[in-house]
């Protein structure tokens, strides 16, 4: 391999892993959102877990739309 092929090569070589390192920040950024939504879930879940475990007497439990029990 003549030093003009071999040039190529690099710079071809180097377009791939460019190509690969901007693909490789997309994923890693929508990653970083997906981490942050899935830490407020459950940073929710666990205070919906901690007022239900406190009980309805409490006021921290939402009952919302739910039947009494004599129905």
């Amino acid at each position: 391999m003549n030093d003009h092929n071999e040039i190529i090569d690099i710079q071809t070589r180097l377009a791939y892993q460019e190509d690969l390192l901007t693909e490789l920040n997309q994923i890693v950024s929508r990653q970083d959102v997906e981490i942050l939504t899935l830490k407020q879930q459950v940073r929710q879940l666990s205070k919906r877990v901690e007022d239900f475990l406190a009980g309805p007497d409490s006021g921290n439990v939402d009952i919302g739309d739910e039947r009494p029990p004599h129905y």
